[in-house]
């Protein structure tokens, strides 16, 4: 005879399947945070260097005049060889525009030739961080069409190219685009539903996820280690405020310069 509450105890390939169920769920979310933190490091670094890079520019050249103008000044062999130095860091390197047609000059790659060499965007982003509707958009849109949550091969195939673009979208913060995409993901085709797999490919599912979740905690690791991400924890709430505050910090310290320079002019 059994008990009611034998009776009402899971089988253990159902208390199996739901800790499948509950692990996918669980990677789906970590892999949004990830992605989302992705996209602000990437956005906060090559905004960092489209807004400030002309300013961190401008102090080289003129740290390379003042050095310039000091040895000119003192004749003396050490401010010479610095004068030097300085000057070799801010020439470009000859030949290189030529050789390479056009994708990069003396001072590194052209922008857009970056972006596709590394399958982003060509056009920079607007602002660090996209915007919450966007934000909202993507979370939604990333976990129902997750390619973690079917097996069948050709369902995993049509999702992992949706999420592509999902993420490209996303990438550019592009809500009108992010919008066509919640609408084409609703008209899409209903996904089967799972078949009740055996025990065996369950405890593989597992360890695959377990091993999923590693590769990405490497990646988060790596983002957080990084110089951008410990600039945008001195502000998690407006990183693009942040890159004002920076930049206005190296006007200043181009007009110290500025006048530093002329003062010795006027000595010479």
């Amino acid at each position: 005879m059994t008990t009611p509450d034998a009776e009402q105890s899971p089988r253990p390939e159902e208390r199996l399947e739901q800790a499948v169920r509950a692990a996918e769920q669980a990677l789906i979310e970590y892999e949004i945070a990830v992605e989302t933190f992705r996209v602000e490091v990437e956005n906060f670094s090559r905004l960092h260097e489209q807004r400030l890079g002309p300013l961190y520019a401008r102090i080289e050249v003129l740290d390379a005049e003042i050095a310039e103008a000091r040895a000119a000044r003192t004749g003396d062999p050490e401010d010479l060889r610095r004068a030097e130095e300085a000057r070799a860091r801010i020439l470009p390197i000859p030949g290189v525009e030529e050789l390479l047609h056009g994708w990069m000059d003396g001072h590194g790659l052209f922008p857009e030739a970056a972006a596709m060499l590394t399958d982003q965007a060509v056009r920079p982003p607007e602002r660090v961080r996209p915007s919450e509707e966007a934000r909202k958009l993507y979370r939604e849109l990333a976990r129902k069409a997750h390619p973690d949550l079917v097996q069948e091969e050709e369902e995993r195939q049509r999702r992992e190219e949706f999420l592509t673009r999902l993420n490209a979208a996303y990438a550019r913060g592009d809500e009108t685009l992010l919008k066509e995409l919640a609408e084409e993901w609703a008209a899409g085709p209903v996904p089967p539903e799972r078949r009740p797999s055996p025990a065996e490919e369950l405890y593989a599912r597992l360890e695959w996820l377990a091993e999923r979740k590693e590769l990405l905690t490497l990646v988060a690791r790596e983002l957080e280690e990084g110089a951008i991400a410990g600039m945008l924890r001195l502000a998690p709430d407006d990183p693009d405020r942040l890159l004002e505050e920076i930049a206005a910090q190296l006007r200043s310290d181009i007009a110290q310069r500025e006048a530093e320079l002329a003062a010795l002019q006027e000595q010479g």
